[in-house]
């Protein structure tokens, strides 16, 4: 068996696309043959990590998660998902998450965790993002206040974790939305 490696990557054009460009990609494979592969490759990363995914978990009496949904383009529909952004320059994944947190949900809190690198659709993409876990008492979330930008639209969804992938599920039924991928495996997950 041969070791996989990656040959050459040649633009094949995005013509007027601000985000992202294609590629065609050419490797040998287990064995030892030559194929090629195209990609759609993130242009906004500004170093090693495109964005953050962001696990909010409100800290009282019964533990919940601060849950976004929002229009996405691709998908011609409103998808609920984790609260998510971009990494600006210079700027850590802890900080990109409490940032979008903020501008995102209004919600504050302190981070517990910063997952390794993770890529979001390895088939398709080279996109990846680390999960940020963040701890927002209720004591400082009284009254969030999400600080959004023009060009956002997002609501707050704020549900409980006992039970999450039937609580996710019935949410979306109830206002027609798409699960995002990330956000199912984790409530797979937690039904096991």
């Amino acid at each position: 068996m041969e070791k996989q490696k990656l040959i050459s990557s040649t633009d094949v054009g995005a013509k007027g696309c601000d985000w992202v460009r294609l590629k065609k990609l050419e490797y040998i494979d287990h064995l030892g043959r030559r194929r090629t592969w195209e990609m759609a490759e993130r242009t906004t990363r500004k170093g090693p990590i495109d964005g953050v995914a962001i696990v909010a978990s409100l800290v009282g009496d019964k533990p919940k998660l601060v849950l976004v949904s929002q229009y996405r383009p691709p998908t011609n529909a409103e998808t609920l998902e984790f609260p998510a952004g971009l990494i600006d320059d210079g700027e850590s994944a802890a900080e990109a998450a409490l940032r979008e947190l903020k501008e995102e949900t209004g919600y504050v809190g302190s981070v517990i965790s910063v997952s390794p690198i993770v890529f979001s659709d390895p088939g398709l993409t080279n996109a990846n993002m680390k999960y940020v876990t963040v701890a927002c008492p209720l004591s400082e979330n009284q009254n969030p206040v999400p600080q959004q930008e023009d060009n956002e639209c997002i609501t707050v969804h704020i549900v409980e974790k006992k039970n999450l992938l039937q609580n996710i599920l019935k949410l979306a039924k109830q206002n027609n939305f798409e699960i995002d991928a990330r956000l199912y495996g984790f409530a797979l997950n937690s039904s096991l």
